[in-house]
Formats: C-alpha cells, sequence, structure tokens
C-alpha cells in the first residue's frame, strides 16, 4: 500500500513539472512570436485552428491496454509549422492538448499535462528545425530536395520521441514499471501516425504554396486516408496481441502439462524402484533373520549366565541392536509398500539420543581411533519432548545417519547432534564436516539404490529412513555444500506426554501372559530348524 501510494505521488509530482514547463514554454513562445511568425495570419490559419480543434482531436482511436487515444490532429500541427512557423504550431498544440483532453477525462490536472506534453513535444520539434535548418516556413517554398524530405523525417522522429516519452515517463511512474518496457510495449508502435501525418503535412504545404491554400480541401482526402488506414493497422495489432496472449496462456498451459507429466514420470520411476527393493528384501529375508536369530539368542543366553556389569551393558547393546536388526528388512518391505499401519508409542527424544550416541561410539570413536582417525563428537540436546513412535525405527534412522557421517569424513572432523522444540514439533539434527555433496548427490540421496560409497553401500538407508520419518508425520531436509559437510534435519510432532499417558492408559488392557513354571521345575523344548547354529545350546554342538 505504502509503495503504490509513494508511486502514485512520484506520478503526480512529474505531471506538474511537465505542466510548469509547458507553461514556461507558451510563455517563451509568446515572448519570440513577433519574430518568427509570419507578418499575417489571415482566415485560413483560423480554419486550420478550428478543423484541428473540432475535427482533428475528435478522429482518434483508442490506444490498446492503457485508455489512451491518438488523434490525426498531429497533421494539422506539422501543417502550421511548415505553414505558420513554429509559435503558432505551438499555441495549436496547446488547445489541441486541452480539446483531446476534454474527451476522455474530467480531470483538470489531465488536461493541463496533455497540453503542456502536447507544448513540450511541439516546442523541442520547432527548435531543432530551427537549429538545423534556419527558417521552417521557407522550406515549402522551394523544390522537393534532399534537405526538404530530411527536415520531414527529423520533424516527425522529434516529435514522436519527445510526445511518447513524456506520456511513457507518466505512465510508468504511475504503474510502477521501468520506462523502457513501458514505451516499448505502449508506445513504440505509434510511430506510424507521426511519420504519415509529416508526410501528409509535407504534401499539403507544398500544394499550398503552389496552388494557394484550397489545396487543402483536395487533400482532406489524404488525412482520411491516413486516419482509416491507422485504424486498420491498430485493429491488426489488437488482434496480434490477442493472439500472442492466446499463445502465451497457450505455453503456460503446455509447461504445466510437461510438469505433471514429469512428475508421474518420476512417480513411476520411483515405483519401479520400490518394487524392486521390496523383491530384494524379500529374497533375503530369511537368511538375514537365521543370521540376526543366532547372534539375539546366543546374546540372551549369555546375558542370563554372566553378572559383569561391563559385559552385561555390552551384550545388552548386541541385543538391543540385533533386535533393531531383525525389523530392518520388514520395514524395507513396508516402505516399500508404502505401510500406513502406526503402532507406536511413547518416546523421549533426549533418552532415545543418549542410547544412540552409546550405540554408536564404537565406530565414530574405538574403530576412528583404531585407523588414526580423529573424529570429535559434540551432542546439544535441548528438550525433554516426547514423540509417539516407533523406538526401533527412529533409532535405526539416526544411527544410519550417524554411520554416513563417519564415512563422509576419511580424514577426521566434527559430528554434531542436537535435539530442539520448534513450535509444535521436535527438530533432531545430524551435521558433519565432512566432503559435502553437489545439487546432483543431494537431490538422488532418497532414492533407493542410489549411493556414492561404490560396493560399500547398497543406496538403502536413507531411502528406507525417508520411509520411516514420512510414516512417522515428520519431514527429513537436508543440506550440503561440497567441501563444507551436510547436515539432516529430522522434524517430528510433538506430543505431551501426559495425554499421550492418559490415552495409553484407557486403551483396552493387554491379555494377561501365560504363567510360566518355575525354574525349579525341568521344562523339555522341542526345537525344530534347518540352521544348526540356531538347534545348538551353549556348549554343545546341537540337541
Amino acid at each position: 500500500m505504502e509503495e503504490a501510494t509513494a508511486t502514485q505521488r512520484s506520478a503526480t509530482r512529474f505531471m506538474w513539472l511537465v505542466i510548469a514547463a509547458g507553461v514556461a514554454v507558451c510563455l517563451f513562445s509568446a515572448y519570440q512570436f513577433p519574430h518568427h511568425t509570419p507578418p499575417r495570419l489571415d482566415l485560413s490559419f483560423l480554419f486550420v485552428v478550428i478543423v484541428t480543434g473540432a475535427i482533428g482531436s475528435r478522429v482518434a482511436v483508442e490506444m490498446p491496454r492503457i485508455g489512451g487515444q491518438i488523434t490525426v490532429s498531429d497533421t494539422f500541427i506539422f501543417l502550421t509549422i511548415l505553414l505558420y512557423g513554429g509559435e503558432a504550431a505551438i499555441f495549436l498544440a496547446a488547445l489541441d492538448g486541452v480539446c483531446t483532453s476534454a474527451r476522455i477525462s474530467r480531470k483538470f490536472r489531465t488536461y493541463l499535462f496533455n497540453s503542456a506534453v502536447l507544448t513540450c513535444s511541439t516546442f523541442l520539434t520547432v527548435w531543432t528545425l530551427r537549429l538545423c535548418y534556419g527558417s521552417i516556413v521557407e522550406l515549402p517554398k522551394h523544390d522537393i530536395t534532399g534537405a526538404f524530405i530530411t527536415a520531414v523525417c527529423v520533424m516527425a522522429l522529434v516529435q514522436y520521441a519527445a510526445n511518447s516519452g513524456l506520456i511513457a515517463a507518466a505512465q510508468s511512474l504511475k504503474m510502477g514499471r521501468p520506462f523502457w518496457e513501458t514505451w516499448r510495449k505502449y508506445y513504440l508502435w505509434t510511430s506510424v501516425t507521426y511519420f504519415a501525418g509529416a508526410s501528409a503535412a509535407a504534401i499539403i504545404a507544398k500544394l499550398v504554396s503552389s496552388v494557394g491554400f484550397y489545396a487543402v480541401l483536395v487533400t482532406a482526402p489524404i488525412i482520411a486516408i491516413v486516419y482509416f488506414t491507422y485504424s486498420t493497422y491498430l485493429k491488426n495489432v489488437e488482434a496480434s496481441a490477442r493472439q500472442a496472449e492466446l499463445a502465451e496462456r497457450h505455453v503456460e498451459e503446455l509447461s504445466r502439462y510437461i510438469t505433471e507429466q514429469e512428475r508421474i514420470r518420476e512417480q513411476f520411476a520411483q515405483m519401479e524402484k520400490l518394487s524392486a527393493l521390496g523383491e530384494l528384501a524379500s529374497g533375503v529375508a530369511h537368511d538375514f533373520n537365521n543370521t540376526l536369530a543366532g547372534i539375539l539368542g546366543r546374546a540372551q543366553l549369555l546375558l542370563m549366565q554372566t553378572q559383569d556389569p561391563e559385559v552385561v551393558r555390552s551384550l545388552r547393546i548386541i541385543v538391543k541392536s540385533a533386535q533393531d536388526g531383525a525389523h530392518t528388512v520388514k520395514r524395507i518391505q513396508d516402505f516399500a509398500r508404502q505401510r500406513r499401519d502406526k503402532n507406536f508409542e511413547l518416546i523421549a527424544i533426549d533418552q532415545l539420543l543418549l542410547e544412540i550416541i552409546e550405540m554408536t561410539r564404537p565406530r565414530w570413536k574405538d574403530s576412528a581411533e583404531a585407523n588414526n582417525i580423529q573424529i570429535r563428537f559434540e551432542s546439544r540436546i535441548s528438550t525433554n519432548a516426547f514423540i509417539m513412535g516407533d523406538e526401533s525405527e527412529l533409532r535405526e534412522v539416526l544411527v544410519n545417519m550417524i554411520f554416513n557421517a563417519v564415512d563422509a569424513m576419511p580424514e577426521g572432523g566434527l559430528i554434531a547432534l542436537a535435539a530442539e522444540e520448534a513450535g509444535g514439533s521436535v527438530c533432531v539434527s545430524v551435521s558433519d564436516t565432512g566432503q559435502g555433496m553437489n545439487e546432483d548427490v543431494r537431490s538422488r540421496i532418497f532414492d533407493p539404490f542410489f549411493t556414492t560409497k561404490g560396493k560399500a553401500g547398497l543406496g538403502l538407508g536413507l531411502a528406507v529412513s525417508y520411509g520411516i520419518v514420512t510414516r512417522h508425520e515428520g519431514s527429513i531436509d537436508v543440506e550440503s555444500e561440497v567441501g563444507r559437510g551436510a547436515t539432516f534435519r529430522i522434524t517430528l510432532p510433538k506430543v505431551e506426554a501426559e495425554a499421550a499417558l492418559r490415552e495409553a492408559k484407557d486403551a483396552p488392557e493387554s491379555p494377561r501372559p501365560i504363567q510360566l513354571p518355575s525354574r525349579s521345575q525341568r521344562l523339555r523344548i522341542l526345537v525344530v530348524d534347518d540352521e544348526a547354529p540356531l538347534r545348538a545350546r551353549p556348549g554343545s554342538t546341537g540337541w
């Protein structure tokens, strides 16, 4: 609103400046009138004045898109310059500006501005001709020479440039657009009227100097032809403008159609990738789960047989990692099939992140130091918020990102794990100071099977992570520059712990577990499996 007001104020100031210039021109021309005007202004001049005010200003065509008009009175102004001198033409231009404005506006300021524009442009035309060719009224009295033709062209060019330039400047200020763009779009094509009017005025002036003023009546059809020719030309311009606008709309629609087709094509490509991902997950699920079952079972048995706190802590980490791994293939399949069911539970963000730090410590500290790589790990957990989700899935996402950060820093660096609240969400970020990514890599990192690790990676980690975060109604974004590391940000909806606990309390009770015999009673369990490690018990080769 303030910008529009400032633009209108600038346009108003410019209009009053032009009006002041027009008044100064009229005063100066009145002073010069006795020196540059023929001794006698006869009835023929009065006839030209009447025709200009009564007819010339009314024979007009609309200018498209800006509400202005162009009249044929410029022909009479040019004729007055050639026959009666510049000062007479300047006063006639001032009169024509008022008469023309009276037909298109009711504002007194518009009357003055249009009159001042015509006055100033005619003044510039007159004095340009005087400086270049001397006495103007003497030009039609001689034979048609190169100087006369050049003078006519200069007369049309200066009048066109000054008139259209002043009006375009006012319009550009009023609309808040660049001057050149406004002039080129709305006024460039009006040049034909000025050159046609100057040519007609030159012919009439030559005939008047040869056979008398009655030649004006004979040449009236020339003016009519110029008017109708320009009217036809303007209609063609408007038709071309409409066709251009229609073509622009077609181009926009075609662009939207192409964009939509590209989006659909990308969706189909993504579906094909997900289908291949599901087939791969189905193929490796059995073997992968058998491997994890051996690790998980042995770790649980060892956990029951040891009391060493450090060993117990390590075994619990192994059990938790094995349980997370047991769900990995299932989550890949869920991601490929766009799973929508949610068996979520209340999770404390700070506790989850502390567990992740402990789980990943062997990778970013022990293994790195063993390879003589120094990696610093910083945690900035400034929230104790709760979220609803699958703890195992979210653990996999963040562990995968930390491992990726380690891989991106072969020469060491800094990994920062941060969590903070932002409105009704919790933002968890993993940053590194590693190699970073270019724009092409960054745009494809969530595609299944896309990897920059060569044979060392399958390209599934971030694809699965994207699906997990999406299923949690969150978002995942990445910022990265080559040589400046990367930052992954996961945003998840926050919940109030009291409300979540109340909801869980109101939920139907789970069936009570079957009461098992006490440990003092000896049990017999039949184990059937085609994998020998799963059938074996500690200290034996099998059952």
